[in-house]
């Protein structure tokens, strides 16, 4: 059995040092991790690829997060059977516990992983029927609050992504999140609307 992990950034500057901590902390050796720097639109990318060749019978993948898989999340459950079913590998999602296919190899094992990727493509679909209309109403409220679009003249601050998880999530409010940002209300808001319209973007690309 060989122990592997993926990785995946959507630009060449974004990092993926989170990511790499993660793996390194279940035992991933650096040897076994494929790193991508593309779009997650689909699944044509060169380091999945051949970690997808090299994976056999009775390996394992570790990935932080779902979504590091890949954002279509019909295509990640299509690749997901691929990996399970036709090469008999197993994967680990660290991020998310009842995504790991090394428990439960019963039926109602099984069942419940199914549930759960259907569930994700269901939020999936729906988060990008609204996306673009929420873009636009937050675009349009940042203007009447006299918030100018253009390059970004501070960098986001080294959590905000994790601030930012939280509040959409409904755990902080945009005020708790700008006090845990260490910046304004204002500027923490006027940061969300960048960021989700750079996720839009890469998910395009």
């Amino acid at each position: 059995m060989c122990i592997y992990g993926y990785a995946r950034v959507s630009t060449k500057e974004q990092k993926e040092d989170r990511q790499l901590i993660a793996l390194h902390d279940i035992g991933v050796e650096d040897r076994n991790i494929y790193i991508d720097k593309q779009s997650g639109k689909d699944f044509q990318r060169p380091r999945y690829q051949e970690l997808y060749k090299r994976i056999r019978e009775g390996d394992v993948i570790y990935i932080k997060s779902i979504d590091r898989l890949g954002r279509n999340y019909e295509d990640v459950i299509e690749q997901w059977k691929r990996i399970t079913k036709d090469k008999k590998a197993d994967i680990v999602v660290i991020d998310m516990p009842i995504l790991d296919t090394r428990r439960g190899k019963d039926l109602m094992g099984t069942f419940l992983s199914d549930i759960v990727l259907s569930l994700l493509s269901y939020v999936s679909e729906n988060e990008r029927i609204n996306i673009r209309q929420r873009q636009a109403e937050g675009i349009s409220a940042a203007k009447e609050r006299g918030i100018r679009f253009g390059p970004c003249p501070i960098k986001n601050p080294d959590n905000f992504e994790e601030i930012y998880v939280l509040w959409k999530t409904g755990v902080v409010t945009i005020s708790e999140g700008a006090r845990l940002c260490n910046m304004a209300r204002s500027t923490f808001y006027n940061h969300i609307i960048r960021y989700d319209m750079s996720k839009e973007s890469s998910s395009h690309d």
